[in-house]
């Protein structure tokens, strides 16, 4: 079995998923508009998944938040450096610094078959390791001008090929793509 790996993000209409401090507030005055019922498709992204590895930026602004939003999926916190969680951490959570193709081998072979990775840095990692088989971005009505962009520079480029675009009345545009190998 074969370990796909999946992105899920929101950026805004000029490409960053943060202001250049790591900065996410322009995505919660984004996130005011959208109805209490719509979650733009993450709880069925969630289901969908065995796993789900982030960066350690991503993580340290995740657990910022006070709510865990992963319930008891697994999250795998990817960084070169070890560190330690704080004792109120979800069980769920574990750290790694294995390469992009070593974890999703060794996820395979824990029978995952559906990974979400999250974080900007992780995202370019695991695209040029050639694990991300689908993207979901969506795109905020918002132009930053500046800020962390979602990709980075490529050896090469990557092909996509369009399965769906959902074009939601408050303005969110979410467009699915499939990494063509």
């Amino acid at each position: 079995m074969k370990t796909k790996g999946i992105v899920y993000i929101a950026i805004s209409l000029d490409g960053y998923i943060a202001r250049k401090d790591g900065s996410i507030d322009w995505l919660d005055e984004a996130s005011a508009m959208v109805p209490q019922d719509e979650d733009c498709g993450f709880k069925e992204i969630m289901e969908s998944v065995g796993a789900l590895v982030m960066g350690r930026k991503t993580y340290e602004k995740v657990a910022s938040f006070g709510t865990w939003a992963y319930g008891d999926t697994p999250v795998i916190v990817q960084s070169r450096d070890s560190f330690v969680f704080p004792d109120d951490a979800p069980s769920t959570l574990s750290h790694s610094s294995e390469s992009p193709c070593d974890l999703f081998s060794r996820l395979a072979q824990e029978g995952v078959d559906r990974v979400y990775v999250d974080g900007g840095i992780t995202i370019q990692r695991f695209l040029r390791a050639g694990v991300i088989d689908e993207i979901t971005v969506t795109v905020m009505p918002v132009l930053l001008g500046d800020g962390i962009p979602l990709f980075g520079p490529l050896e090469e480029e990557v092909t996509l090929s369009h399965k769906k675009t959902i074009a939601y009345n408050f303005g969110f545009v979410q467009s699915t793509y499939l990494v063509t190998k």
